[in-house]
């Protein structure tokens, strides 16, 4: 199973093209790449229920996919409509508190995450506590995927040690986090090929210890 290349051509042309006109006379394009972008999440709900115990197969796709719409109320681009697909998979679909399977998909930039993306602050203070105790089985848990510390996302990050954390603290850049993320890319090319499928589910499998170590921290 894979990304069908019209679905890219597709999402080429609303780029180029974003105003409700063309959207409107593209209709049937929409929902064909629509159509795929469901099926292929839905091998991936399959996939991961196999995998995971925190998925399960009943989990409806479209419960999972975000809207195509912008909402462009406070912002200062004024385009329609996204020009991408994007997913996230938990058992509360893309609205989970808590870490999920994400999924991005764009001719140019198409990549899968794993984690939890700007934890409320209990959930945050839960996850750094778990990590000064036992940053040893944090590690573990990268590493038993092929991770290291350098491949979570920094996007988040704190300049000076959270309240409560001393500078000095041995594991500081870790709790310096305010998301708890990794992520790998794919080309075009890749989520086109008929394997795409098994390849987004074999990173998947790899992030799970990852994704169980904060599930832990917060006793879910």
């Amino acid at each position: 199973m894979q990304i069908n290349k019209s679905t890219f051509e597709f999402l080429t042309s609303l780029k180029e093209n974003n105003n409700r006109d063309w959207f409107q006379e593209h209709k049937g394009e929409y929902d064909a790449a629509l159509a795929n972008v469901l099926q292929f999440i839905e091998g991936l709900i399959l996939g991961l229920s196999k995998l995971d115990p925190h998925i399960t197969e009943e989990i409806p796709a479209k419960k999972c996919l975000f809207r195509i719409y912008r909402d462009v109320r406070f912002s200062k681009n004024k385009d329609p409509y996204k020009n991408w697909f994007a997913a996230g998979i938990s058992l509360d679909g893309r609205k989970l508190a808590g870490p999920e399977y994400y999924i991005h998909i764009e001719p140019s930039e198409t990549f899968v995450a794993v984690g939890y993306w700007r934890p409320e602050k209990q959930h945050l203070d839960s996850i750094r506590q778990e990590i000064d105790y036992n940053a040893a089985a944090f590690l573990e848990a990268l590493a038993k995927g092929g991770w290291k510390t350098s491949d979570l996302s920094s996007e988040d990050k704190l300049q000076r040690p959270p309240v409560g954390y001393d500078a000095q603290h041995e594991h500081i850049e870790l709790l310096k986090n305010r998301s708890f993320i990794l992520h790998k890319t794919f080309t075009k090319q890749e989520m086109e090929s008929s394997n795409a499928l098994e390849q987004v589910i074999h990173e998947y499998e790899r992030m799970i210890p990852f994704k169980q170590y904060i599930h832990q921290a917060l006793d879910q």
